[in-house]
């Protein structure tokens, strides 16, 4: 009995599946790089309003986002996805050049998980997905 298939499907449906929301493209492609060389299956959004219609349809494991983006901005989308029952404990990490009291506080209040200040430690960065997804 070839043993074989099972197992590699085991090991892809284990994988972290991670939503970057970001708008910039150099960001998205750092994370891509960065998350997908650690095991993680990566998809990724330009704003809060694409990541919202994209995760009307789809499911993962955590979403990483950016707070000053166009359309709708890192606060929002964490408030937006709190609002629903599907997203109401689905971990949401803050990864900003942000660092103030003020901010943290504000999406900490609208629900974020974590916050990761930029530019990011792709270990460190890693290691916080891993935690907060399992």
């Amino acid at each position: 009995m070839n043993t074989a298939q099972p197992l590699a499907l085991e090991a892809q449906s284990s994988k972290v599946r991670v939503l970057t929301v970001d708008d910039s493209a150099s960001m998205r492609a750092l994370l891509r790089a960065a998350l997908s060389s650690n095991g993680f299956d990566v998809e990724q959004a330009e704003d809060g309003q694409e990541a919202l219609e994209w995760l009307a349809t789809n499911e993962v494991d955590v979403v990483l986002t950016d707070i000053n983006m166009p359309r709708l901005d890192g606060f929002g989308l964490i408030e937006k996805l709190r609002e629903t029952a599907l997203h109401a404990d689905r971990p949401i990490l803050v990864l900003t050049t942000e660092s103030s009291e003020e901010k943290k506080a504000r999406a900490k209040n609208a629900g974020a998980t974590g916050w990761i200040v930029k530019p990011f430690d792709a270990a460190k960065l890693t290691a916080a997905l891993r935690r907060v997804a399992h």
